[in-house]
């Protein structure tokens, strides 16, 4: 019995130590969401007007002539996957990452129909176990990402789209909704399709003409949109961890108190049989 109790004891301190260490991680991933839900949401209206902008321009253009607004037969697909460099954020990764797995075996037959680009090492890990190979890759990002870090994967992607090697391209990424709700999505983002029906055309004058200048813009705002579904994707990391965290300190507890409710009574009923054998051993010698 003694040697049982100190077990529990010994379960109780351990799951003392667990909980204290899930609170202070619920505690810091809250801290770094607000940063995180700040930096997406400044965002979006920057993304919003640099769409009207190139909307605009495209209708001055002529947007049907430009490459990357035309719609050609899917010959091979790229995938831009945003994931986390670090677990214990809940299914964040893990529901992200199977939609993308479930979306190439419905819709490739062999590996030379698509392409993938990974941020992050839980999906660079993940696709490694599986044999899919990377084009590009990038890990190592702050809790801050700028757009410098991720222009180059970025870059690559647009290019490879641009060129004719990709026909299209999707964005796998976490939408942030709020600290609890975060929504794997998967999004084409190439070919720029609704930039065609974009607002009527401005009475601007383009130097040195529209053309150019939309030749410009259009891997810009691509860009934009992957470092725009990084920063959802960083919203979307901090708001899961902070959740996980908090379910985990929450399990503690209850874990905890149970260990007591036992301890108590196993402490009990070894008091209660000392007792009765010192009765016993009492009424013995009578």
């Amino acid at each position: 019995m003694a040697k049982g109790m100190r077990e529990i004891k010994r379960s109780i301190r351990s799951k003392q130590s667990t909980k204290q260490i899930t609170k202070a991680m619920e505690m810091v991933a809250a801290s770094k969401l607000r940063r995180a839900q700040e930096a997406a949401v400044a965002a979006r209206p920057y993304t919003d007007k640099l769409k009207e902008v190139v909307s605009s321009i495209a209708s001055a253009a002529g947007s049907s002539k430009h490459p990357m607004l035309l719609t050609r037969p899917i010959k091979r697909t790229a995938y831009l996957v945003i994931t986390s460099d670090r677990g214990l954020a809940g299914g964040y990764n893990a529901n992200i990452l199977r939609k993308v797995l479930l979306t190439i075996k419905e819709n490739h037959q062999s590996q030379d129909e698509y392409a993938v680009f990974v941020i992050g090492r839980k999906g660079r890990d993940f696709f490694a176990r599986r044999d899919i190979p990377l084009v590009g890759e990038v890990t190592g990002l702050s809790d801050s990402p700028k757009f410098s870090d991720i222009k180059d994967i970025a870059a690559q992607a647009v290019q490879g789209f641009e060129s004719g090697k990709y026909d299209e391209l999707y964005l796998a990424y976490n939408k942030f909704n709020n600290a609890i709700s975060q929504e794997p999505t998967l999004k084409r983002v190439l070919p720029l399709g609704e930039i065609q029906a974009g607002s009527d055309k401005a009475d601007y004058e383009y130097e040195p003409s529209a053309e150019e200048v939309l030749n410009v813009l259009l891997p810009k705002y691509a860009e934009t949109l992957v470092f725009s579904a990084l920063l959802e994707g960083k919203a979307s990391e901090f708001g899961a961890r902070m959740t996980a965290m908090g379910n985990a300190t929450k399990n503690a507890t209850k874990m905890i108190a149970d260990l007591t409710l036992t301890y108590n009574r196993a402490r009990q009923a070894a008091i209660t049989q000392e007792i009765a054998e010192i009765v016993g051993g009492a009424n013995a010698q009578q």
